[in-house]
């Protein structure tokens, strides 16, 4: 007879194919631990109500060819988040939607509020019957109340895994809200365990609210047939390339471009065949720094792209730029940062330029994998030197990196879910 492969109910909000960073984090974890036994359930929003979504009918043969299931959401107060989803926005619509979205900020209300009921009602068929474990995935964190509600219903344990800091983040201008502070206290109190994306990160979490052994630290990753699949992206000159957003002021561009400068005007490299490519939504940011350092004759700008392609770009060029943080001594908040993107640079065997801060998790974690060369953001000599490298062909070589596909990351998140499973 055989054994009843255990069930999960994954609420993913940010899953495929919503266009978004964490969505890769969410494909794999499901992917994965549908491959290593489990039973995956996800739920997420309908595509169709998803404003960019990303090759929905690839997503949906992808989850057919895995065996994953997906319960699709609908999702109330749209205008929250007219960016990411469709909504009257047009004229009154956007008037109207604009005096919610200001009153949701004043009062502190989550965007993705309206998920909440909308997800609940989604799984409202379920029986405990269905669900061994619940794992909620966030940002948003609106996920995690869900995760407890559905827990409450069915009876069965629910873990958090945490992309981001919920309070706490480095990005964030603005403090915690004390009723948020609260509700994440009661969330972690009643959940079976914690999984969260680097060791300065969970060290954090407990300090501020000791999770204790409910803690595990599972890190981001790359997925060996995705970075199969992409086709480079076929550069005619050394090509320095950075996907993504900034987060001013601890995550600018302005210390890469100094070293872009010094490359430059560098006597034996200044008239290589070089160019710096920026992919990602934040142009105006990158323009203003590099104009201010004149150095915009140097630089390729190509807008927001969809995840394959900023992948495409990264396993084309000659070096990849990430950047968590520019100060040089950084909290536990900010040496916490370990982007997925960096993972991504990796699977593909593209060199990085990182720039953490001094003892980032983001350096320590990828050292072993010989890729990964990290600065602070003032040693902007050091960048510059390493960048005459890359233009002169002389590229550090991989070595491990083989630990950081998610088919053996997710070898440890399913130790962690079975034990929750047979404890509870």
């Amino acid at each position: 007879m055989n054994e009843r492969r255990p069930r999960l109910l994954f609420l993913a909000h940010a899953f495929p194919p919503w266009n978004a960073a964490g969505s890769v984090r969410l494909w794999n974890i499901a992917k994965h631990l549908a491959r290593l036994g489990w039973q995956v359930t996800v739920v997420s929003p309908d595509p169709a109500i998803i404003r960019k979504a990303e090759d929905p009918e690839r997503v949906s043969t992808l989850l057919a060819e895995e065996g994953i299931n997906r319960l699709v959401t609908g999702y109330r107060w749209r205008c929250l988040s007219p960016k990411d989803l469709k909504c009257w926005d047009r004229n009154l619509g956007w008037l109207a939607g604009g005096v919610c979205r200001t009153i949701a900020r004043n009062l502190g209300i989550e965007k993705s509020v309206g998920w909440v009921s909308a997800a609940e009602r989604a799984c409202s068929s379920l029986t405990p019957d269905d669900v061994d474990v619940i794992l909620a995935s966030g940002s948003p964190f609106i996920a995690f109340r869900v995760a407890k509600k559905l827990s409450e219903r069915l009876g069965r344990p629910y873990v958090l895994d945490y992309r981001d800091p919920w309070t706490g983040n480095p990005h964030s201008s603005r403090s915690s809200r004390v009723r948020t502070v609260q509700e994440e206290t009661r969330l972690l109190e009643s959940c079976a365990a914690v999984t969260i994306v680097s060791p300065s990160w969970g060290l954090a979490l407990d300090q501020r609210y000791g999770v204790g052994r409910k803690l595990h630290v599972i890190t981001n990753g790359y997925d060996p047939d995705e970075m199969a699949r992409v086709n480079a992206n076929t550069f005619d000159h050394c090509a320095f390339v950075y996907t993504g957003v900034f987060y001013p002021p601890k995550r600018v561009i302005s210390p890469f471009l100094a070293a872009l400068k010094c490359l430059d005007q560098s006597r034996d490299a200044g008239d290589k065949a070089w160019s710096f490519h920026y992919y990602g939504a934040d142009v105006r940011h990158v323009r203003e720094q590099a104009e201010q350092l004149g150095v915009s004759h140097r630089i390729v700008f190509h807008g927001r792209v969809s995840q394959r392609e900023a992948v495409s770009a990264v396993k084309g060029a000659s070096l990849a730029v990430v950047i968590t943080s520019v100060e040089d001594e950084g909290n536990l908040a900010d040496k916490g940062i370990v982007t997925g993107k960096i993972f991504e640079a990796i699977g593909v065997r593209t060199p990085v330029l990182l720039i953490a801060p001094k003892g980032s998790d983001a350096a320590t974690t990828t050292e072993t994998t010989g890729l990964v060369r990290s600065f602070t953001g003032t040693d902007v000599q050091g960048m510059a030197m390493f960048l005459k490298d890359i233009a002169y062909g002389q590229a550090p070589e991989p070595k491990n990196v083989d630990a950081f596909s998610w088919g053996n990351i997710a070898k440890q998140l399913n130790v962690v879910l079975r034990q929750v499973m047979s404890t509870n």
